[in-house]
Order: structure tokens, then sequence, then C-alpha cells
């Protein structure tokens, strides 16, 4: 009977003995060899199995023990022992009858199995011994980087541009994982973290989805968005239907956000006239909201309008800055 060698690959981000039963039979009723002393080593040997910690050579060990038993099970460590993969296929492509060569899943990566890799790497940063910029800072010195990182996702997504918002998601989670990180240090009864904060959002995800996790009538798409904004009110207890609405919004946003919330609550409030005003800037302000008004009724945004016109007049600018003709010096 051929011998065989085991490479057992699993997930570092798991608990060590999370295994599948399959590798739970592989490393109980084989020898198994390791690079390393482990969580897993240590797991293996709770539950009865035999592991040996290889000093010197893993493909001739490895190859020794499949000899001698039949079997041979090696734990890879968390990056997966890909050189040592590599070295004994290519001994046994040479010598294929000293042992066949199988690989075994244990466990594997959950969807979002990165992130917890994000979150170690930000605990490690803001940590004593990590970043000394990060650790400086507060919640109101990020504020800043936050608006920054989200505009610059905006951009990404207005230039259908994939990859750019990819590395701009990534930016927009690196601040919400340091304010995350930062709100452990509050004091006690203050304090919060990373997982406070997906367990808060998970919550709410269930309790105003109840056509996806509660068997409820899915309906339309207006019966949906007015399920949630009812269970939205109800959670919140405001007392306006503007309350909610971030007063740090751009102007053109803000003003667009409270007129269609007015609209959505059936209040039939005009907006002021212009004419009616007294001094130049409040005379503005109601032209621009009038017009932010008709664009609501038009269903455009003002804000993006407002924006491509903008851009579309700075490109207008630079045209005219590269076929300017240079002022005359003093010597001419």
């Amino acid at each position: 009977m051929t011998a065989r060698i085991v490479l057992l690959v699993t997930s570092p981000r798991l608990p060590a003995g999370l295994l599948t039963a399959a590798a739970w039979d592989a490393v109980r009723g084989n020898p198994v060899l390791a690079g390393a002393e482990s969580p897993l080593t240590a797991a293996v040997r709770v539950a009865g199995g035999a592991v040996t910690v290889v000093d010197g050579s893993a493909t001739q060990a490895l190859l020794d023990a499949a000899a001698a038993q039949g079997v041979a099970v090696w734990l890879a460590g968390p990056a997966g022992d890909e050189a040592l993969a590599r070295e004994l296929g290519l001994r046994l492509a040479r010598q294929p009858g000293l042992a066949e060569l199988e690989l075994m899943y244990g466990s594997w990566d959950p969807p979002g199995a990165r992130l917890l890799d994000a979150v170690e790497v930000m605990d490690r940063l803001a940590s004593p011994g990590g970043d000394p910029w990060k650790r400086a800072q507060t919640h109101r010195s990020l504020a800043p980087f936050l608006i920054e990182e989200c505009y610059e996702a905006y951009d990404a997504i207005g230039a259908d541009d994939t990859d750019a918002l990819r590395e701009e998601l990534g930016d927009v989670l690196l601040q919400v994982l340091l304010h995350a990180r930062l709100a452990e240090e509050l004091p006690e009864g203050e304090r919060w973290n990373v997982d406070d904060v997906a367990g808060a959002l998970v919550d709410k995800m269930v309790r105003r989805n109840p056509h996806v996790f509660a068997g409820a009538e899915a309906g339309t798409l207006d019966d949906i968005t007015a399920t949630w904004e009812r269970i939205k009110r109800a959670e919140k207890a405001r007392e306006s239907v503007l309350d909610g609405i971030a007063p740090s919004l751009p102007a053109l946003a803000l003003a667009a956000k409270i007129l269609e919330r007015a609209g959505r609550a059936g209040l039939a409030v005009p907006p002021p006239l212009a004419e009616s005003q007294v001094d130049p800037e409040a005379r503005l302000g109601a032209s621009l909201l009038a017009a932010v008004a008709a664009a609501r009724e038009a269903d455009l945004d003002p804000e993006a309008a407002l924006r491509r016109a903008a851009l579309s007049y700075a490109e207008a600018v630079r045209t005219a800055e590269r076929g300017a003709v240079p002022p005359p010096t003093a010597a001419s």
C-alpha cells in the first residue's frame, strides 16, 4: 500500500479546535508533525493526538513517518506552508513511489475573515509600541479624515472606477476601525469596541428587514421603504421628521434632505420667497433653496448637478490657462 502524506491546512482566524470531522479523524489516527508549537498542536494533543515538532527537514521527516506508519499528517502554519508543499511535490514527482500527497482543508476562512486581520492590525497600531500618530488621535481630530475619505469614495463612484472604489472603501473602513479602537480607551461605562459597532449594525439590519428575517410580506419597494421608516421612527422616538438629519451636510444636500423629509411626511410648507427677504444673503439663500426645491420636483440631485457644473467650469478654466498668452515683461 502506498504511503500517504496529508497536508492539513486550517484557517488561522478560527478557533484552533474548530476542524472538520475528516480532519479530526486524520489527526487522531495518524502521526502528526508540525513546524512549531501553536494553539492547533495543543488542541490536537488535548484531543488525544500525538504531535511531533520537527526541527530539521520537514520533507524527510514526513517521508520517514509515512513510510513507517502508512500515513503522516503535517499541520500547516498560518500561511499554509506553500514552500513545503512545493518541495514535497517536486520530490514526489521525481520519486512517485515514495508516497502520495493529499491536501486537506481542516477549516477555511468564512466570508469577511480578513476583517479580523484588519481589527488585529489596528489594535497593534493603536496599542503601546504601535504608531504614535494613531495613538495621539481623538474622535474629533479624525473627523475631517472621515469626511475626506467618504468624498474620495464618492468620487470613485462618480468616475465608475470600481478599483478605486475598493481602495477608497478600505480607507473609510480604516477610519471606522480607528474610531472603534480609540473608543476602547474611554472611561469605564463609556467605552465600546468594533464588535459593539458590528453587533448594533446586525441587530438594526435584522429589525428593519422583517421581510427577510421575520417572514413578513415583502410587497413593493415602496412598501419595504415605508416599513423601514416606520420601524426607524419607533426605535428613535423622534419628535420631528427632521430629527436625525446631520446639520454638517453640505448646504445643498442639507436643503434637499429637509425638503425630502417634509415632502415624505406630507407637510406642504412653502419655502421663503426671495423677494420677501430684506438682505442680500437671505435673498440669495431663498433663491438657492427654491432651486433645490425645483431640482427635487424634477427628480434631480442638486449637489451632483452643481458639482458637475463646477468641474466642467474648472476644465474650461484649465483650457483657458493652457491657451493664454503670457503677459509682456518689462524688458519687452
